[in-house]
């Protein structure tokens, strides 16, 4: 049996109802803060036909929630309505709580004997894997995620249905994650509009600490530096540009809240903090020296990384490409196919698993035209899988 997962326009609100079924047919959202009520409103936006059960500690957030249409019931995590729904009708559930709520979220659903899906949107992975092993009843059930999209905003009124779109959204999948549960985690990702990268789980925290939680303390520092100059009148805040205000923008976010995510993540933050001063070092070593040489290579260095980023997603549907591997239903060929596929920049729009036999299957993924195909292909075959591409749209032949 097949199934097919796309990669769908995020509807807006006069949109039709969805012609296919959705990846998770009811689901939870326990934390109802600026990440899991942007779900719950993307959701609402899509016309997700199922329930959305929301989950917070404060009562005016349930009352919103609930008075915006965005979740079908809200309650606190001890009530016997969210007991009986984890129990009965539940497969998936979303923690986007702090990670200081992980103990005893896990502990209900071990309690319940959860069989469903779980994720995350919590940014350090390495205290909430260490509970999913102990404290889910099913911890292969798990798959870690980490959307990368935010505000220096917080709470239920910062959030919007289409903070996803364009973004990049991190799963975990590992050797122990079952095919079905990563492929339907990715259509329920891509459905809000996001994209997929695959990371090993050890590596995430390690790769966050550079590209999120390091930049919010150098903008924290930027602002810290300007007040220090600023006289009585501020006038020299009021001189600061557009440059300044967007690179400085995360540094609003909640004090405690980066708190809590530094500490969390304190050995890879500490790491990158320090390799930050080494190379504002650099900078100031050349100045002082005079050496403008060196100078110009530091900053074209930079100059050249960020003009390499990629621009916003407008994938053309004529540039699709399906690759098809045959595999056995080992463990971990999920996993191992789709962090090589995020390693070389490829974007999987798609994932269909066609099941041949009982132990034998055939992966096909639907990239867009972003990426190092070379190399994805090297380094699948070096891995030791078969594979063929198809260009879609075009009535390619096979390669």
């Amino acid at each position: 049996m097949s199934e097919q997962l796309t990669n769908t326009a995020l509807p807006d609100e006069t949109s039709k109802e969805p012609t296919s079924a959705p990846a998770f047919q009811n689901l939870a959202i326990i934390g109802l803060g600026l990440i899991g009520a942007s779900i719950a409103a993307a959701l609402k936006k899509q016309k997700y036909p199922g329930e959305v059960y929301g989950v917070d500690t404060d009562s005016r957030t349930r009352v919103s929630a609930q008075e915006r249409g965005w979740v079908t019931c809200a309650t606190g995590l001890e009530d016997p309505r969210f007991e009986e729904f984890v129990r009965t009708r539940c497969d998936l559930v979303i923690v986007a709580t702090p990670v200081a709520g992980v103990d005893d979220i896990f502990t209900h659903l071990k309690d319940w004997d959860f069989k469903g899906v779980v994720t995350d949107t919590i940014s350090t992975k390495a205290h909430i894997l260490d509970v999913a092993q102990t404290e889910l009843p099913y911890p292969d059930n798990y798959i870690p995620g980490h959307p990368m999209s935010g505000s220096e905003k917080s709470g239920i009124d910062a959030a919007r249905a289409d903070l996803f779109e364009g973004a990049h959204w991190i799963l975990c999948p590992d050797a122990h994650t079952a095919p079905e549960h990563f492929q339907r985690m990715h259509e329920f990702v891509t459905s809000l509009g996001a994209r997929v990268v695959s990371l090993p789980r050890e590596e995430h925290d390690d790769a966050i600490a550079v590209v999120s939680h390091v930049p919010h303390f150098v903008a924290s520092s930027l602002v810290q530096l300007a007040s220090r100059h600023a006289d009585e009148q501020q006038s020299l805040m009021r001189l600061a540009a557009g440059g300044f205000k967007d690179t400085t923008r995360v540094a609003a976010g909640s004090p405690k809240l980066w708190c809590g995510i530094a500490f969390d993540n304190a050995k890879a933050l500490s790491s990158g903090l320090h390799e930050m001063s080494d190379i504002l070092s650099n900078f100031a070593q050349a100045l002082e020296s005079g050496n403008k040489e060196e100078l110009t290579r530091l900053l074209g260095e930079a100059a050249e990384a960020r003009r390499a980023l990629p621009s916003a997603w407008v994938p053309s549907s004529k540039d699709l490409l399906e690759v098809r591997i045959p595999m056995t239903n080992r463990m971990g060929v999920v996993a191992e196919v789709t962090t090589i596929a995020s390693s070389v920049g490829c974007n999987i729009q798609s994932i269909e698993i066609d099941h041949v036999t009982e132990d034998r299957a055939v992966l096909s993924l639907i990239l867009t035209d972003e990426g190092d195909v070379g190399q994805l292909s090297l380094k699948l075959i070096k891995a030791g899988f078969a594979i063929s591409f198809r260009p879609l749209g075009q009535g390619g032949e096979e390669q």
